[in-house]
């Protein structure tokens, strides 16, 4: 179920209808400057250059960064890493080149932007008078605070250069065209790497308000431009973004409904419980325990047996010093609240291949996982004050690694129940 989520959100299945219209739509004689950012954009970049006619790929240039680990090879589209979830001067210099290449252009140009989730951190351009070395304390503190990715990208975008709407405003008057994978809870445009070429209603004032109710601690730099409204982002309906328009061609909604048919071709019947899950991680997963017990305990509101599928994008209040991430802390936390109850199984997993900073997917939970712990003089509960899921279930071998799956619809999570 896990792989046939990632499949079903791979550029190459849902990207080349879009570029079909695109190609009978181009000016003559007009530029195509490719653009991206997202741990899925160097993948969408090769997809697009295998579905471009040879006869055409004069017309073909860009530049998309990925995260490190995630380039794949392109002939007319360059590919940059840099560092995700903490951004680096890679990212930065990656920003800066993409608001060069479109300095200038004409109203008989086109700038393609192939943007997915990670791209918030692969941007960092930050406005003037606020550092690199700002912008990686913000996102570190913002990373641990327990915020949503809504409300961390709220904060980013007002600190950017580059972000909230600002890319295709820098377009202008050329025509922009955004395909997006998204990686957001409700698939909000302007929350996909914060909405680079999308208007944004939020505002500075919001952004301090978030700041504020987590208690995050900010540069001076960061609280000067947020108070004075200097980084107020673009507005929806400014006549920059007239020629702007966005397509979504990959959902977290999709991937489950791949994995629901593939439970439903087992013989066990699928329920979506949700793709747009938020909350603490722990918290999370108490409430889909409580779930999975009354399926197996009662056979209600489901009958046993079955799969209980859900997605979007977990928080962590970071505590102890463990290794994270999100995933794996949800699905410790899951273990503990069933107490080891026969006869359910569970898998949870990043479906970029990356759960918080490690490059491991997520784990798989069985019953007998805590006693299993147990016996290697694990305490399931110490290790779950101490954030620190990924020793927990590397310890018992059950962690998951995919390496870089070239994608990105968020989380992925699978409660199998099977019959009592």
């Amino acid at each position: 179920m896990f792989a046939a989520a990632i499949e079903a959100a791979q550029p190459r299945h849902c990207l080349p209808p879009y570029l079909m219209a695109l190609r009978a739509s181009l000016s003559a004689g007009g530029r195509l400057i490719v653009l991206g950012a997202g741990k899925a954009s160097a993948e969408m970049a090769r997809c697009v250059e295998a579905h471009w006619p040879d006869t055409e790929t004069a017309r073909l240039e860009g530049l998309v960064v990925t995260r490190y680990g995630h380039a794949v090879p392109c002939q007319h589209i360059e590919i940059v890493e840099a560092a995700h979830p903490v951004p680096d001067a890679q990212g930065l210099a990656a920003a800066e080149r993409m608001l060069d290449k479109v300095r200038g252009l004409s109203v008989n140009d086109t700038v393609l932007c192939l943007i997915s989730g990670g791209g918030s951190a692969l941007l960092p351009l930050p406005l003037d008078g606020i550092s690199l070395a700002d912008k990686q304390a913000v996102h570190r503190a913002l990373l641990s605070s327990g915020a949503s990715i809504g409300e961390m990208n709220t904060v980013r975008r007002h600190l950017s250069a580059i972000k909230g709407g600002r890319l295709a405003a820098a377009c202008d008057p050329a025509r922009v065209i955004t395909l997006l994978i998204s990686d957001v809870p409700g698939d909000q445009p302007v929350d996909i790497a914060s909405g680079p070429t999308v208007g944004d209603t939020s505002t500075c004032l919001d952004a301090l308000t978030i700041l504020r109710r987590y208690a995050i601690p900010v540069p001076e730099s960061v609280m000067a431009t947020l108070s004075s409204g200097r980084g107020e982002s673009i507005k929806p309906g400014d006549p920059r973004l007239a020629r702007a328009e966005t397509h979504l061609i990959a959902t977290p909604q999709k991937a489950l409904e791949a994995a629901a048919r593939v439970a439903q071709d087992a013989g066990l019947s699928a329920w979506i419980l949700g793709d747009s899950l938020e909350g603490e991680a722990r918290d999370v997963a108490k409430v889909l325990a409580a779930i999975a017990l009354q399926v197996a305990r009662r056979n209600q509101p489901f009958q046993a047996p079955c799969v209980l599928l859900s997605g979007g994008e977990t928080s962590v209040t970071v505590r102890g010093a463990g290794r994270g991430g999100r995933n794996v802390e949800c699905l410790l936390a899951l273990g503990v609240a069933l107490k080891g109850e026969p006869g359910i199984h569970a898998l949870a997993g990043d479906t970029d291949g990356v759960d918080g900073q490690e490059e491991i997917a997520g784990a798989y939970l069985a019953p007998n996982t805590l006693e299993r712990a147990w016996a290697l003089g694990i305490a399931p509960q110490d290790s779950l004050d101490r954030n620190d899921g990924h020793s927990f279930f590397q310890a018992l071998g059950d962690a998951i690694i995919t390496g870089p799956t070239l994608t990105n619809v968020n989380d992925f999570r699978a409660i199998l129940i099977e019959r009592p």
